[in-house]
């Protein structure tokens, strides 16, 4: 019930946002019309067409992503001849049949008058809308749309997409219930009706365009003079969704900081419940595949990791650590994979990074979040430990507190029998990219790919090439790309050589996700920082001279700061086309 208020809330603030703008048009051409036969269908087709088109595309994929789109040109085509309707009513007369007689009845139910508008048609007008609506992404929407993506397509999701579109249908409602008497007052003081009607086509006709040129999910999504954002995370706090799993939006599982820590002094921890089954993996590496009941008698560290998390990375050294240290005395560590981007599902490349990683205890590979969805997690990393009885007594998720994670594994051990149990506190070796991050570090991970992207300096076009170019000065935290694109989903694709990315950053260390051509081929590079090569701030994938070479799908560190930490300029530069550009991390 808590999240279904959120979404419904969080759909009531859309509003404010500047990305409804395309929409008003649509809504406002019901002004001055009877709310119930008029306003109200086309209301209630926009919110559940809304839900439907969100929970297809989060569960369907790419394929999903696509019918929506080609449904999107259909819906602008039929809403373009809305608008025209509107703004020149002989059109439907001209128009061949069968459509002459729905134009017409179309333009007599838009125009704001005495006659009875048709439901049906503003039900079409409602779905039309709701193929074409983007609402800016917010905390509350991320946390809906990411649910839906995770625990699949049920009742719950469709609920909680609903109460989204609810919201905002309410919001609209108001809106256009007051547009109405304003329609009305204009139509009896200034005999105004035609001109009235005139200016909704227009209205709805450069909507059309706006949206069919991506202003409704490019720059609106970026220019907002009453961003929500600030709202809907109060929100989020303050109704109290993180005791609702509030965490299911993919852009906060990577953990900014921890949210359990182990009990003071030697008090032993509590039981938060069962260990769930192991069950859906698709691969287990370095052990056979292991089960909870075969675990019982055993302290487990649950570690849920995927190898481009530089999170994740950071705290790998003390998994390790761990396990290495307390294997002998009872411990059994379990690393479960679940992925990220698309190349992470790909089981050689987790082998390889396995191998790379020097990670020599079993990893469950979990490309269907069978396991992640048995343990409710929410979060990379993500530790669950637990005891001999097969219960789960503590967790934390994120960075940090590795000492206190540590304590816990000890009093676990003394629980379950273990004689002697090591003592002191692992301190491993975490340089390179697992260092911490700085604690001035400013930047956020940031994602290239059009789902997630934010602080673009352009509008991207999506799955298809286009030509880019970087703005002269960038703003802190913000990004270009230079040279000819294709940006995808989770990516962008270099199409011909000499492409850059830049970002104006303010961290110590910059790390970008890369990835190679299909055929595998390595594609070469160079890093500058405010123009000039890295010299003692290169990373460990960049010497002094910025140069480097893409040849796995992984995490590349390229710089690492060798002074102090300030807003600078991160450029690098493709010598061969091909790469692909997944996501921004920073330290």
């Amino acid at each position: 019930m808590t999240l279904l208020v959120l979404a419904y809330l969080g759909g009531v603030l859309t509003i404010l946002s500047p990305c409804i703008l395309p929409v008003l048009p649509f809504v406002f051409a019901r002004a001055g019309q009877s709310f119930v036969r008029s306003g109200l269908p086309m209301l209630a087709g926009m919110a559940i067409t809304f839900a439907l088109v969100a929970m297809l595309v989060t569960v369907g994929g790419s394929w999903a992503v696509h019918a929506n789109q080609y449904g999107r040109y259909v819906a602008l085509a039929i809403l373009a001849l809305f608008g025209l309707t509107l703004l020149l009513p002989r059109l439907a007369d001209r128009v061949m049949q069968p459509f002459v007689a729905a134009g017409a009845r179309l333009s007599a139910s838009a125009e704001p008058g005495d006659s009875a508008p048709s439901a049906f048609s503003s039900v079409l007008l409602g779905i039309g809308t709701g193929l074409l609506w983007a609402p800016c992404a917010g905390p509350i929407l991320g946390l809906v749309l990411t649910g839906a993506a995770l625990h699949g397509a049920d009742v719950g999701t469709f609920a909680l997409l609903l109460a989204y579109a609810l919201g905002a249908a309410t919001s609209l409602a108001l809106a256009l219930l007051v547009g109405g008497r304003l329609f009305a007052a204009m139509k009896r003081s200034l005999g105004a009706g035609e001109w009235v009607r005139r200016g909704l086509g227009v209205a709805v006709l450069v909507a059309v365009v706006a949206i069919a040129l991506g202003a409704d999910t490019g720059w609106l999504a970026r220019v907002s003079t009453a961003s929500t954002n600030r709202i809907e995370q109060s929100l989020v706090e303050k109704i109290g969704a993180s005791s609702a799993k509030k965490d299911q939006t993919i852009e906060s599982t990577m953990a900014p900081k921890p949210t359990a820590t182990a009990n003071e002094g030697a008090l032993p921890p509590p039981v938060e419940g069962t260990m769930p089954p192991l069950d859906g993996a698709v691969e287990w590496l370095n052990s056979p595949p292991l089960t909870a009941a075969g675990l019982r008698g055993k302290v487990v560290v649950i570690d849920f990791w995927t190898y481009s998390c530089v999170n994740c990375l950071r705290t790998l050294p003390y998994v390790r650590a761990w396990y290495d240290k307390y294997k002998d005395q009872g411990l059994v560590v379990i690393g479960v994979h679940a992925p990220e981007f698309a190349f992470e599902k790909d089981v050689d490349n987790v082998k390889r990074a396995v191998k790379d990683l020097k990670v020599d205890y079993p990893v469950a590979i979990d490309n269907n979040y069978a396991i992640w969805r048995a343990f409710q997690n929410q979060y990379w990393p993500a530790h669950y430990f637990i005891d001999a009885q097969g219960r789960i007594r503590h967790h934390h998720f994120g960075e940090g507190e590795y000492a206190e994670s540590e304590e816990v594994i000890k009093q676990l051990l003394a629980e379950a029998g273990a004689q002697h149990v090591a003592s002191g506190i692992v301190q491993p070796d975490a340089g390179g990219v697992a260092l911490a991050p700085e604690n001035a570090m400013q930047s956020p991970e940031t994602y290239i790919g059009y789902d997630r992207a934010e602080n673009f300096t352009a509008t991207a076009v999506r799955d298809r090439e286009h030509e880019y170019s970087i703005p002269s000065t960038l703003s802190t935290n913000q990004w270009g790309l230079g040279g000819t694109w294709n940006i995808a989903e989770e990516n962008a694709k270099l199409a011909r050589a000499g492409g850059r990315i830049a970002f104006r950053f303010h961290a110590r260390d910059v790390n970008l996700v890369l990835g190679p051509p299909h055929d595998g081929k390595p594609v070469r590079y160079k890093v500058t920082i405010d123009g000039r090569p890295p010299g003692e701030s290169h990373g460990v994938d960049a010497s002094a001279d910025g140069s480097g070479e893409v040849t796995s799908q992984r995490l590349y560190q390229l710089v690492r700061m060798d002074g102090d930490v300030a807003d600078r300029t991160f450029e690098i530069e493709f010598l061969d086309p091909g790469v692909e550009a997944f996501a921004f991390t920073f330290g």
